[in-house]
């Protein structure tokens, strides 16, 4: 099967991705959306593995996750570092037909409808299908996605902006993918919808080494696949880095991006 390459696919991904995964927000984020112990959970676009391990963790005694992702490279992973009791990865294209993978009483959308601006809301009533009657879809996602910064200069700013906007338009991804959440569910008749608003990449003071990987990654992997041309510096690429660098280093400057959980639960009886 061929990778289903998305706009932060390198040869580090799995790297970058093992880095930036808090088992603790997992979690946190699971089980405020209702997680529990024997529970069938779906886990799209699994990525490492990593988070799958996390709420597998979760719903033992007598639960079982399958992490699905469209990397076969991923997979593997997964398989290598997380494979065991109770989980499983499957590699599959998320928008093909998951119906043959059974019913779950929980299926877990983070990070991912970011990628998919223009099909996010066709993405979530596919994924609905395989929501038992009574099960739980819980999706996660940024809104102003790295756009929220203090201390940064003009240049800097507009240039972030200017390259966030290029993705939109050449890679279908969605800076603001996370207000978009709740209406998804509504449209679908999910019931008992819930909502909570947090920080996510919450930055000040000095860097640390994990953000400081993450970010640089965002910035280049992004940068060199839409062919981005960096019109505001002389020394192209090379000089707007040099001038990120500063600014991210700089431990007065202010980064965040909101992040909306929302989860909802699929009528029992749908007419």
């Amino acid at each position: 099967m061929q990778c289903i390459e998305y706009l932060m696919e390198s040869e580090d991904e799995a790297t970058r991705l093992e880095m930036k995964t808090d088992c603790r927000s997992v979690e946190a984020q699971a089980l405020w959306a209702g997680l529990g112990p024997g529970m069938r959970v779906a886990d799209i676009c699994c990525g490492t593995g990593k988070t799958s391990a996390c709420l597998n963790a979760l719903v033992q005694p007598g639960g079982t996750v399958i992490g699905i992702d469209g990397s076969p490279e991923r997979v593997a992973y997964a398989v290598d570092h997380y494979g065991g009791e109770g989980i499983e990865f499957r590699c599959r294209d998320i928008r093909e037909p998951l119906e043959d993978l059974g019913l779950f009483d929980f299926v877990w959308v983070r990070f991912v409808l970011e990628y998919y601006r223009s099909t996010g809301f066709e993405l979530v009533s596919h994924f609905s299908r395989i929501v038992k009657p009574g099960g739980v879809l819980c999706l996660i996602d940024l809104d102003h996605n790295c756009l929220c910064h203090y201390g940064i200069p003009p240049r800097l700013e507009r240039t972030l902006f200017a390259l966030v906007g290029m993705s939109e338009r050449e890679a279908d991804f969605d800076p603001y993918a996370g207000r978009r959440l709740y209406s998804h569910l509504y449209r679908l008749g999910y019931q008992e919808i819930d909502l909570f608003v947090e920080a996510h990449h919450l930055i000040f003071g000095d860097l640390e080494g994990k953000d400081s990987y993450n970010w640089a990654k965002k910035v280049e992997v992004a940068s060199r696949k839409l062919g981005f041309d960096f019109a505001e510096y002389g020394g192209g690429v090379e000089e707007f880095k040099a001038e990120f660098r500063d600014f991210f280093s700089d431990p007065g400057r202010f980064t965040y991006s909101p992040l909306i959980r929302c989860r909802g639960r699929r009528p029992l009886d749908e007419r």
